[in-house]
């Protein structure tokens, strides 16, 4: 059983489904201002009140839609999570267009984990989106798998475990918000910060799906257990792969994808067919299942794909599904499976 920690009070029921902001910032398409302000107006018309999102995502163009969607909402009404690690600095000059062709944005990225570049990201990040209160704060891509770090990220991480993890520690004291973690695609850098830190909740992406999970089963959930350190589940259908995206999780190489993991996908189709399930329900239920996940996060490019998501965290599947699954080892044995509501 986990322990009791701050997250445990910031995602009650209401707010254990979030939508993630990747596809808001333009990461993998162009999205209209339009089109996102349905997506947002979509997704809290079907009940979503937990919104995470990042100064990356289009390199302030996520924050600043989140934000002319939220204004019109009390700010009690929902959670929001966003996060430190990457300045943004506009420039004439800028790179943006490297790494988001069609975010349009004027800035270029600047990495600091540092206790004064954490403070100006969230002041940055309150004014993008005209909010005042942020409720938790991810430590973005301190993580080997970041090819774009100035530093190797054991460097990286050092400069943050005297300035960026201290500075968040006091700042949730001092009430200014909730609660901190990292926010990561790899474990690496969580077993360091629970290790060496005092975070509450972290997010963790592309490391607990139908596809890849047994690593963080059987050697990230026991030592968050054992520290009262929950999770945000992000990525549970890696970047779309597991609905036939053409991509496997993030990256430049993302479209380079290992043969056993399409190999994995037909397979899992072929049981969700035979069940009459829908596979990305099940890969949203399955991420979200865990004692330790705290919420779990979903990008939607569009209004269908924001009602359709928050619609599965609702729809039944039948037990026989799961256990088809694991007799076929195409899941862990001990992985835990989603509740029935017997209604």
């Amino acid at each position: 059983m986990a322990m009791e920690n701050r997250s445990q009070e910031i995602f009650t029921p209401e707010f254990r489904f979030g939508l993630g902001g990747v596809p808001i910032g333009n990461e993998f398409k162009a999205v209209t201002d339009e089109s996102a302000e349905r997506t947002l107006q979509a997704s809290w018309d079907a009940g979503v009140r937990y919104f995470d999102v990042s100064p990356w995502y289009g390199l302030g163009l996520a924050e600043r839609r989140y934000g002319r969607f939220l204004y019109k909402h009390p700010r009690d009404s929902y959670v929001i999570s966003t996060k430190v690690g990457k300045l943004l600095k506009a420039s004439p000059h800028n790179n943006a267009k490297t790494y988001f062709p069609g975010a349009n944005s004027p800035n270029n990225v600047i990495f600091d984990y540092t206790a004064d570049g954490v403070k100006r990201s969230i002041e940055d990040s309150l004014q993008r989106m005209g909010i005042d209160s942020i409720d938790v704060v991810f430590v973005h891509d301190l993580s080997p798998d970041n090819k774009l770090l100035p530093h190797r990220w054991e460097e990286e991480f050092a400069v943050a475990l005297k300035g960026a993890f201290p500075a968040l520690s006091k700042m949730r004291e001092e009430g200014v918000i909730k609660a901190w973690g990292v926010g990561v695609n790899a474990p690496e850098p969580i077993l360091r910060v629970i290790a060496e830190s005092d975070p509450d909740v972290c997010l963790l992406a592309s490391q607990y799906s139908l596809i890849d999970h047994a690593n963080t089963l059987n050697n990230v959930f026991p030592v968050a257990r054992e520290h009262g350190v929950r999770f945000v589940m992000g990525s549970a259908l890696n970047a779309g792969f597991i609905t036939g995206s053409p991509r496997y999780n993030y990256g430049s190489n993302n479209w380079n994808i290992p043969q056993q993991h399409i190999a994995k996908r037909e397979q899992l189709r072929a049981v969700a067919n035979q069940f009459g399930v829908d596979l990305r329900t099940a890969a949203l239920q399955f991420s979200a299942a865990p004692d330790v996940a705290a919420a779990l996060v979903v990008g939607a490019y569009t209004e269908a794909q924001a009602v359709d998501n928050a619609a599965s965290m609702s729809a039944r599947i039948p037990p026989a599904f799961w256990e088809e699954l694991k007799r076929r080892q195409l899941i862990e044995q001990n992985a835990p499976l989603p509740t029935v509501d017997p209604s």
